[in-house]
């Protein structure tokens, strides 16, 4: 009869069985045998290093980072119902605003010892509530979304789940909880308005298909159609292409090619981002066709590129980076008093018509 120790598991050839990464996740118990401490003693130097030496501090971070270590924020979150997490949702990270929303916001909760996750809904309402029901399943300590047209589902999920919900990059009068963006019904108008004092009359709309975009063209429709009926001898008239998300250069210089094949006589285009405006641009220059004397071209967002642009690019100014950090601080306000009922308040940040080379002139 063979000796019973055979029976036992062998060492491979890669490692030790005591070894923790060998045998699946380390546990607290791991470092502190590496440590050669006890377990509590690595809890304390974790969480409340002021509790113990230097020396034994640097004995555990040595013990950390020897074993590959990972602290269970998830199992700290369920005692302390703290995360120290945020969730973050925006359609895409492919526009330059919404990474400047997310990195403003980002650095700032970053400050305070909160890290940020991200989850991206691409336009849709079935995506949205998807990924909403997986963060919330994370216990995060507040959940920031863009937008505020949600499915009821979402809506259900996001009331029941007692944390602060932040709305942005939207405006309504009926937000879950605190809401912080502006109108792009007003951002339509006032583009509007702003070529109508430019003494242009027949205008095109090359937009991305997405609500927002959707709202801006309603608003910009709505000032053309009130100017129609005030000025009916005008021939004042305007021409919508939707063009497909997420927004492109190709996707621009697609739809101002069948934008103008519609409508020849176009005097000026707004695009539903700078990035579809570059794209229509690019197709006038294609055609010989002077800017902004034979086309106007008017985009959205001022992104980094729009103001070194030849011609420089005509656009409405949105902060970004400034609702980031609006929305990070009131968070940290909200952690510090830990008020977690609905605020329901509403802060318009407002935006910027900003007039450069690709429309002519405002008449005074």
């Amino acid at each position: 009869m063979g000796d019973s120790s055979d029976s036992r598991p062998e060492k491979s050839a890669g490692g030790s069985r005591d070894n923790p990464r060998a045998t699946g996740a380390v546990r607290l118990s791991d470092v502190a045998a590496a440590a050669g401490v006890a377990a509590m003693t690595v809890s304390r130097a974790l969480n409340q290093p002021e509790l113990v030496s230097e020396r034994t501090r640097e004995r555990v971070q040595r013990a950390v980072i020897e074993t590959g270590y990972v602290p269970n924020r998830v199992a700290g979150a369920l005692a302390s119902s703290r995360s120290r997490m945020v969730a973050v949702l925006v359609p895409t990270v492919a526009h330059s605003l919404f990474a400047d929303v997310v990195q403003s916001m980002t650095d700032t909760l970053a400050c305070e010892g909160y890290q940020v996750l991200l989850g991206l809904t691409g336009y849709q309402r079935e995506q949205e509530e998807a990924v909403v029901e997986t963060v919330l399943s994370r216990r995060p300590d507040a959940l920031v979304v863009a937008g505020t047209r949600h499915s009821s589902a979402t809506r259900q999920r996001l009331e029941a789940a007692r944390i602060p919900v932040v709305e942005i990059w939207d405006m309504s009068d009926d937000p879950l909880d605190m809401l912080i963006g502006f109108s792009h019904h007003a951002v339509g108008a006032a583009v509007a308005e702003h070529l109508l004092g430019c003494g242009y009359q027949r205008f095109g709309q090359v937009m991305a298909d997405d609500p927002r975009s959707h709202q801006r063209a309603e608003g910009f429709n709505a000032r053309i159609k009130a100017e129609q009926a005030t000025r009916p001898q005008a021939g004042i008239k305007v021409t919508t292409h939707w063009a497909d998300i997420p927004a492109s250069l190709a996707g621009g210089r697609s739809g101002g090619a069948a934008l103008l094949a519609r409508m020849p006589d176009c005097e000026a285009i707004v695009c539903g981002s700078d990035t579809l405006a570059m794209g229509v641009i690019a197709e006038a220059q294609s055609r010989a066709m002077a800017i902004p004397d034979a086309l106007a071209v008017m985009g959205f967002g001022d992104m980094g590129f729009a103001a070194a642009t030849w011609p420089a690019l005509s656009t409405v100014r949105i902060d970004g980076a400034g609702i980031g950090r609006l929305t990070a601080d009131h968070l940290l306000k909200r952690f510090e008093t830990r008020h977690h009922e609905p605020l329901h308040d509403v802060l318009d940040i407002g935006f910027e018509i900003v007039a450069r080379q690709t429309t002519r002139a405002h008449r005074s």
